[in-house]
């Protein structure tokens, strides 16, 4: 590959083309002293004094190669250590000019240099070796002014993909805004386009060692999809839909293609093998670990692969999403009294799962009112059930904490200003509510706490 110098040397390579094309066809005897120049157009002299015919190759825009862009990537591994030197592709756009000193001269100069290009295509690499090597130093001469001698290093030469030479054509737009932008006279042009330069890095890089033994393996598999999760309150049970989901029920997962020769179940950090597993249908007990509260679900098959074998991760499922309802130990509910000229005080419990420190919880008290058994010998009086919400204080004292959060399995919630009677309690975690028991006629009876 070659290096940052490689944009000078083509146009150096070029410019030497260009002028001994010049000195083996004897364009001097033709039309007198001729000069070629590589200088931006506002540069070149154009006034009655300099009566010097000229051929000027001008490099006007350099653009990023397509072919090239994105070899050799990605540069830098997921540490960010240099693992290769993508090479920088480059096209260079030329406008070859030609300046008369008499009338004719732009067209013979112009001419002479569109053939060399025509008969030069590409540029061999003898070609280029033989325009940027430094000359033998002759008695008394200096060679090369020191910014040639630099063009020698740039590798042009050795660089993987050699040079083409390619035609470019230009409407008389783009040739006026040039022009404009140049802020010179126009002259007679052609453009060209010389594809493709190739700058590449010596940056230190890492490099991986050689694979010993390569093995594709093509294995076939079925993606599996989440279609519902069910609850089955205990095995045995009916499978509902809609059922809460509590600790100590199972989880059952119901869709297609869930049944592997290895297969677990993924909520967030947790994994878990099914007790049961078919095509359509994966069941087994809420995980112990996992905290009241929305919870996401995937079904992740593995494969023996590799020598020796071992388990890979193949395919996984969609995400599918259930609520985890925190359960009350009725017994342990218990109120203590406070102070003051309302009932106040404070509720214990005990749930499960336990509550996070960083868990948001609330306590929902809703009074239990008696209603009178049928048959009624006049319309029961209408009853105004009260009904309290209480958030728990946060169990983190510190900001930032101290240490690594924790859970706490029983929790203690303060309450004020409630009306004695018999309430039932609610936990809400998460948004995540406990579930009430009923009774046979399906109404609600517990957990209950009684406040006086």
């Amino acid at each position: 590959m070659s290096n940052a110098l490689a944009i000078a040397s083509v146009t150096a390579v070029l410019k030497d083309l260009l002028n001994n094309r010049l000195i083996d066809h004897n364009v001097s005897a033709t039309i007198g002293n001729v000069t070629v120049s590589a200088l931006s157009p506002d540069r070149i002299d154009t006034t009655s004094l300099n009566q010097t015919s000229q051929l000027n190759l001008f490099l006007y825009q350099v653009t990023p190669n397509i072919g090239w862009r994105n070899a050799g990537l990605p540069a830098r591994n997921a540490q960010g250590e240099r693992i290769a030197n993508p090479p920088l592709g480059l096209n260079l756009h030329y406008l070859l000019t030609a300046y008369g000193a008499l009338e004719f001269h732009a067209e013979i100069l112009l001419g002479y240099g569109m053939q060399l290009f025509h008969e030069t295509p590409v540029l061999t690499r003898d070609a280029i070796r033989t325009a940027l090597a430094p000359p033998s130093p002759v008695s008394g001469g200096a060679g090369l002014p020191a910014e040639m001698q630099a063009l020698f290093t740039s590798e042009l030469a050795e660089q993987f993909e050699q040079i083409k030479i390619i035609p470019e054509t230009l409407n008389s737009e783009e040739i006026s805004r040039m022009w404009t932008a140049f802020q010179a006279h126009y002259r007679p042009t052609a453009a060209y386009q010389a594809s493709v330069v190739l700058i590449e890095s010596k940056q230190m890089t890492k490099s991986v060692l050689p694979v010993q033994a390569r093995k594709i393996y093509a294995v076939p598999f079925m993606q599996p999809f989440i279609d519902e999760i069910k609850s089955q309150a205990k095995p045995g049970d009916p499978i509902l839909s809609g059922q809460p989901i509590t600790p100590g029920s199972n989880l059952v997962i119901a869709g297609r293609n869930l049944k592997a020769d290895h297969v677990f179940l993924k909520f967030g950090a947790v994994e878990k093998a099914p007790l049961e597993a078919t095509s359509d249908q994966l069941i087994l007990p809420v995980p112990n670990e996992l905290p009241a509260g929305v919870q996401g679900l995937q079904v992740i098959h593995l494969r023996d692969l590799g020598s020796p074998p071992s388990l890979h991760r193949t395919v996984e499922s969609n995400l599918a999403a259930f609520v985890l309802r925190p359960a009350i130990d009725p017994p342990s509910i218990a109120f203590t009294p406070g102070g003051g000229p309302a009932i106040s005080g404070s509720i214990s419990l005990t749930a499960d799962p336990p509550i996070g420190d960083l868990q948001r919880a609330s306590l929902l008290l809703n009074e239990l009112v008696s209603v009178p058994a049928p048959p009624l010998t006049s319309p029961p009086a209408e009853v105004l059930a009260q009904a309290y919400s209480f958030v728990a204080p946060s169990r983190v004292t510190l900001s930032p904490p101290s240490g690594p959060p924790t859970s706490h399995a029983t929790i203690s919630i303060p309450i004020t200003g409630v009306k004695a009677g018999t309430y039932l309690v609610r936990l809400q975690v998460d948004g995540a509510e406990s579930v009430l028991q009923t009774d046979a006629g399906g109404q609600f009876v517990g957990p209950k706490v009684t406040i006086a």
